[in-house]
C-alpha cells in the first residue's frame, strides 16, 4: 500500500519534540518520509518553546505538532493523515 500526499504546502506545521524521544523520531521520520515540511523545537533545550507547547497543548508530553492550529498530542498517525489529507492508495 502506497501513500499518496494531497496536503497544501503552504500549511504551516510545528513539532515540538525531543532529540531522543522515541515518538518525536518516529513522528519526525513520518513526516519527512511524506516529503511534509515543518518547523521542529526542541522541547529539552528551549524552555520558551516548551512553554508555548504547554499553552497550546495543556500539557508536557512530547511530540506535539501543530497542524495550522490543530493540536495532536503523541504520534497519533490517523489523525495526521487526516490532518494533511494523506490518503492510502485504493
Amino acid at each position: 500500500m502506497r501513500l499518496i500526499n494531497h496536503m497544501n504546502s503552504n500549511l504551516p506545521i510545528i513539532l515540538y519534540s525531543k532529540e531522543a524521544d522515541p515518538n518525536s523520531i518516529m513522528l519526525r521520520n513520518f513526516l519527512r518520509t511524506h516529503s511534509i515540511s515543518f518547523k521542529e523545537f526542541n522541547v529539552g533545550r528551549d524552555k520558551e518553546k516548551f512553554n508555548e507547547m504547554i499553552n497550546k497543548s495543556k500539557q508536557e508530553t512530547v511530540p506535539v505538532t501543530d497542524v495550522n492550529g490543530e493540536i495532536v498530542i503523541g504520534f497519533n498517525e490517523l489523525k495526521l493523515k487526516y490532518l494533511l489529507r494523506i490518503k492510502d492508495e485504493e
